[in-house]
């Protein structure tokens, strides 16, 4: 049986990920001296809080069914 957060942990790691490679790509043409990318490029980088808030969700979506099946269970 599939646990009832799991779902929404993945899609947030998956575009945590996503989001941190989109921070990495941004950032490097600063360092180096290149042409900055534009605004939306930055605004990917939004995907790493949005997919950090997406696992947390889950987790907690997770903490409380596991605590509604331990008091059933009582």
């Amino acid at each position: 049986m599939r646990e009832t957060g799991e779902g929404l942990v993945r899609g947030g790691a998956v575009v945590f990920v996503l989001g941190a490679v989109a921070t990495v790509v941004t950032f490097v043409p600063l360092f180096l001296h290149l042409t900055p990318l534009p605004s939306a490029a930055y605004a990917a980088c939004m995907l790493m809080p949005l997919g950090f808030l997406l696992a947390l969700l889950g987790l907690f979506r997770s903490a409380r069914a596991q605590r509604r099946r331990a008091n059933a269970q009582h």
